[in-house]
């Protein structure tokens, strides 16, 4: 196992830490910086073991932060969509 997937690795861990600590902010805040960790961390599995892997440990991030993502969605459909009419 090369370095790049042992970070990965350390990040799930981490990430799972993280959650399981109380936040006044439900989480966001370590989001935002597990999401800046795990782009530059991403770019780095997929040019060291290749695409598949790759897509394996995104499908992993997603799971892990998949509260901001749905958020994203809604918000990317609203802004394509526009407001629904009430």
């Amino acid at each position: 196992m090369n370095m790049s997937l042992i970070a990965a690795f350390v990040w799930v861990i981490a990430a799972n830490v993280l959650a399981m600590l109380p936040s006044n902010d439900n989480l966001w805040r370590r989001a935002y910086v597990l999401i800046a960790i795990g782009v530059p961390l991403l770019g780095w599995v997929t040019y060291e073991n290749g695409p598949w892997i790759g897509l394996l440990c995104l499908a992993a991030g997603f799971s892990i932060l998949r509260w901001p993502l749905r958020y994203l969605g809604r918000w990317v459909k609203r802004k394509t969509v526009g407001e629904p009419a009430e």
